[in-house]
C-alpha cells in the first residue's frame, strides 16, 4: 500500500540531484617510449593537470548483457541467459584548446602518430619521411600504445567538503583499461565572429571499472592545533604572583629578631605554628588556661 512521507522526507530525497557539470578526468601519458614521445608536450605534472582540467565535456560509459533464446523448454515461454557483458567501444572527449601551445591536440596527435609507427626509429633502419609520397607505416604493438590502467573520469558534487563534514561523501571512479585514442574530429576554423577552439577525441578501450569511493562523516577539528611547548617557560612570573609564590614556598629555617624559628624569605616575617599561636596570641579556640597551657608545655 502507499506509504506518508513528510515534506523533510521528500525534500532530502529529490531536491539534491547530482549534476553534469561537475566531474574530473584524468589523462595518462602512458609509459617506456609513448611516455617519452608525450613528455614532449606535458613535460610536468603542472602541464598534465592543465590538460585534464581543460577537458568541458565527457561522458560516462555504458554496458548491455549480451544474452541468447532458448524457446520450448516451456510452453509458450522463451527464456533468455546471460553468456557476455558487451562495453561501449569508445569514450568522446572534448578539450579546450589553449593559445599558448595547443596543447590537447599536439598531444593526442603523437600518441596517433605512434599508434601507426610515424615516430621512432623503425626496427628496418628506414628513414620516416612523412611528407614523402611513397611513405609507409607499420604499427607497433598494443603494448606499447595502449594505457593498461590510468585514463579516468571521476563524478563528484559541488558540496565535496561540506557534505563530507555532514554526512559523509560518495563519489564515482570510471578507470579504463587499455585506452588510447582512435580518431580526433575535425576543427572548423572561421573568419566569422570568433568562438573557442574546441578540440574532440575519441578513445576506445577494452573495459572499464568503477570504483565506488565512500568516505564516513568526518568529526570537526580544532581551527588551531593543539601543541606542545618546545621547551618549558623560565620567564618570572608577575610580581603579584611572585611574592604570593614565595609566601607559600620559601619557608625556611632561621634565626631572626625575634628568635629562633620559621619565617618567610621574602618578607622577613616570622610564621608561628597552631600551638605558638595558641600560647602566644590566643588565635585558635578559646583563650587558655592554665591547664592547657601546663598540658601544651608552656
Amino acid at each position: 500500500m502507499p506509504s506518508n512521507r513528510t515534506i523533510a522526507q521528500i525534500k532530502s530525497g529529490l531536491l539534491r540531484p547530482a549534476l553534469t557539470s561537475h566531474f574530473e578526468v584524468q589523462i595518462p601519458i602512458g609509459s617506456d617510449n609513448l611516455n617519452t614521445l608525450l613528455k614532449g608536450v606535458v613535460p610536468d605534472g603542472a602541464d598534465q593537470d592543465i590538460l585534464n582540467i581543460s577537458c568541458s565535456d565527457a561522458s560516462l560509459p555504458g554496458s548491455q548483457i549480451a544474452t541468447f533464446e532458448l524457446q520450448n523448454d516451456f510452453t509458450g515461454v522463451t527464456e533468455r541467459y546471460a553468456h557476455r557483458r558487451m562495453y561501449d567501444d569508445r569514450i568522446d572527449f572534448t578539450f579546450y584548446v589553449d593559445a599558448e601551445k595547443y596543447t590537447p591536440i599536439r598531444f593526442f596527435e603523437r600518441w596517433m602518430r605512434f599508434v601507426t609507427g610515424e615516430t621512432g626509429t623503425r626496427s628496418d633502419g628506414s628513414t620516416i619521411e612523412l611528407n614523402n609520397i611513397n611513405y609507409h607505416y607499420r604499427m607497433n604493438f598494443p603494448k606499447e600504445y595502449r594505457c593498461e590502467r590510468g585514463l579516468k573520469i571521476i563524478k563528484f558534487e559541488r558540496d565535496y567538503q561540506t557534505a563530507l563534514q555532514n554526512h559523509g561523501h560518495s563519489s564515482l571512479e570510471y578507470e579504463f583499461i587499455g585506452a588510447y585514442p582512435i580518431s580526433v574530429s575535425s576543427m572548423p576554423v572561421s573568419y566569422d565572429s570568433s568562438s573557442l577552439l574546441k578540440c574532440s577525441v575519441s578513445m576506445t578501450y577494452l573495459r572499464y571499472v568503477i570504483t565506488e569511493i565512500t568516505q564516513p562523516k568526518q568529526q570537526p577539528q580544532p581551527s588551531v592545533p593543539t601543541q606542545k611547548p618546545q621547551q618549558q617557560n623560565t620567564q618570572e612570573p608577575p610580581v603579584a604572583q611572585e611574592k604570593e609564590s614565595k609566601i607559600q614556598q620559601n619557608i625556611i629555617q632561621n634565626t631572626g629578631s625575634e628568635g629562633e624559628g620559621l619565617y618567610d624569605s621574602a618578607t622577613g616575617a616570622r610564621l608561628l605554628s597552631t600551638q605558638q599561636q595558641l600560647i602566644e596570641e590566643g588565635k585558635a579556640g578559646d583563650r587558655l588556661t592554665a591547664e592547657l597551657a601546663a598540658s601544651l608545655g608552656t
